[in-house]
């Protein structure tokens, strides 16, 4: 007669019964909802938060509170997941033993694995991670008014502050939001190129961006030796042709030697000289004052100088004092969005590929974009520029077909002019992956 009291008892169904399915149902379902905001909110970064802000998605403005400060929301829903679970699997494990009895401890966990587990808390995350958007923004509201709620505070800053004394962590340290880095910026990127997000130019664009806010005056500078200059002591009218000839609007001018400029000669202000009959003055007399920059000042801080002093031109000058090349407002700006040539420009391929598979660039590219663009690492210890490279590794000026060999790249000098290296072939035992055919 005992064997069977359970199965009498399960019989019918007693009010208190329905009523602790009732419970038992919310309970899953709430639990499902807080492990479906745990994973989307956790997975929402704040640029994302704010983007859907801008988009003025419904949920988005309490969903940027909970992601900027995530210690506030994550403890609460952790806790509340926990309770959930807990109470319906205690309740279930009391409705199956009245039921059936010893059986019913068996069932009770058989039911609480399977259900529990897989429909709420595998299903609902597993969807909140292919839906990210749809369930941050569906539960953000719900968590920001349930996390305001005195009881679920107080129980959570209790246990939090129990746990903070356990690890030795002051309740009131400040937990500081991570930081997007740079190169975290570069692989989203990537990324949103390789899925068709972004094109490859807009990819190309962002990355130039990025290097532009660490790259100096020293990195894309027309080095001295290239350098068209005027001396002071020629008239304006021999200048004037000088300049015509060259295709240039603007010449530095200097006293005897380069080290010395006293002006930047503007062809518009020979042109008018020339044309008001002072074709015979020297150049000196029509020159305005230069603009002066350390080799190592950073392109930001120079374009915005550029900007708010309206000035086009600026001689570099080293440590020393002594000139050694110039940057235009043309060189910063290709410096963002590529190469501008125009109807004077000589153009020279910045890149050829060869049929043996080697790779010839120009001595002038910088180390950077060699590594961008064959999948190197070589050593930037002083140097900016491939031919740089070659000169300090080999400790002299190469003579051409002389090579160096560096971290398994072997640097060919191609073409050598006067006391630098102008072309460079780049060989490997590996073939090489070259990402364009030419620079960015």
């Amino acid at each position: 007669m005992t064997a069977t009291a359970p199965i009498v008892a399960s019989a019918g169904f007693r009010s208190t019964d329905w009523a602790l399915i009732v419970v038992i149902v919310a309970l899953l379902a709430a639990s499902g909802l807080f492990a479906l905001a745990e994973t989307s909110l956790v997975r929402t970064s704040r640029v994302k938060a704010k983007a859907l802000l801008d988009e003025h998605r419904r949920g988005a403005r309490q969903l940027v509170r909970l992601v900027e400060h995530p210690e506030q929301f994550l403890n609460p829903v952790l806790l509340l997941v926990l309770i959930c679970q807990l109470v319906s699997a205690t309740l279930v494990g009391v409705l199956s033993s009245a039921w059936l009895g010893a059986w019913g401890v068996v069932v009770g966990t058989v039911f609480e694995i399977v259900v529990i587990f897989v429909i709420f808390e595998a299903v609902p995350k597993n969807w909140a991670v292919h839906n990210p958007e749809r369930a941050a923004l569906f539960t953000a509201p719900i968590v920001a008014a349930l996390v305001r709620l005195p009881p679920v505070r107080a129980i959570s800053a209790v246990l939090i502050g129990l746990a903070n004394l356990l690890i030795g962590r002051h309740a009131s340290a400040s937990v500081s939001p991570p930081r997007v880095t740079q190169s975290e910026l570069l692989a989203m990127a990537d990324v949103a190129q390789a899925e068709d997000v972004i094109e490859l130019q807009e990819r190309t664009f962002i990355h130039s961006i990025i290097d532009f806010g660490d790259a100096v005056v020293r990195e894309v500078m027309v080095p001295r030796l290239d350098m068209l200059t005027l001396d002071a002591s020629v008239s304006v009218h021999d200048a004037l042709e000088q300049v015509l000839a060259a295709g240039r609007s603007r010449v530095p001018v200097h006293q005897g030697d380069i080290d010395d400029v006293v002006g930047v000669a503007y062809a518009k202000d020979l042109m008018r000289a020339e044309h008001d009959g002072r074709g015979g003055d020297l150049v000196r007399a029509h020159v305005r004052p230069p603009h002066f920059v350390p080799e190592t000042k950073r392109l930001t801080a120079l374009l915005r100088e550029m900007q708010d002093a309206k000035f086009h031109m600026s001689i570099v000058v080293d440590e020393y004092g002594s000139t050694v090349g110039l940057v235009t407002l043309e060189d910063l700006i290709e410096e963002l969005v590529g190469e501008i040539v125009d109807e004077y420009d000589v153009e020279e391929p910045v890149v050829e590929r060869l049929a043996d598979g080697t790779v010839v660039v120009t001595g002038r590219m910088a180390i950077d974009d060699v590594d961008d663009l064959l999948g190197t690492a070589l050593p930037q210890e002083g140097w900016d520029t491939v031919g740089g490279l070659m000169l300090a590794v080999s400790g002299h000026v190469p003579a051409e077909g002389e090579s160096v060999e560096i971290d398994g790249v072997r640097l060919v000098a191609e073409h050598v002019q006067g006391r630098r290296v102008s072309r460079v072939r780049i060989e490997r035992t590996a073939p090489l992956h070259v990402a364009g055919d030419g620079g960015e």
